[in-house]
């Protein structure tokens, strides 16, 4: 049987949108929330319906929620999700995000120096996902 392509995006012949991002972590709490503070994100409030059905999980407070999302705030932009595996990260990622920030700021918030290159620098988030810090670039 042939496989038909979906026509997702009107302006492509794209098979697939992008979604969301996913990290895998131990602690997606935590991990969530300095996300949030360094992409400008918030993380996803919890409804009363959220509530009741990580309840009838057995977990009684958001902090022990194992899929944190974390959201673009007044613009478009992936969710970021933040999910908790029983496996420590032993190697590089294969793939990472990139994103225009200040170096210093970022160490001080518990970033990890990598590497420091011409163009970008290298750095780690508390749980050690690698990820790139480019200089915002200068006002169109």
């Amino acid at each position: 049987m042939a496989c038909r392509r979906l026509r997702l995006n009107s302006q492509t012949d794209a098979v697939g949108n992008l979604k969301d991002i996913c990290f895998d972590c131990a602690d997606p709490w935590m991990l969530s929330h300095w996300w949030a503070e360094v992409l400008g994100y918030q993380v996803r409030p919890y409804t009363d319906e959220d509530m009741a059905q990580l309840r009838q999980q057995g977990i009684e407070r958001p902090e022990d929620d194992p899929n944190i999302a974390v959201d673009p705030v007044g613009e478009s932009g992936p969710s970021f999700w933040f999910c908790r595996v029983p496996e420590q990260k032993v190697v590089k990622n294969r793939v990472h995000v990139d994103v225009y920030g200040d170096v210093d700021e970022l160490l001080g918030r518990g970033a990890r120096m990598i590497d420091e290159l011409p163009r970008w620098t290298v750095l780690a988030d508390p749980e050690g996902n690698e990820f790139c810090v480019f200089t915002a670039p200068p006002p169109s």
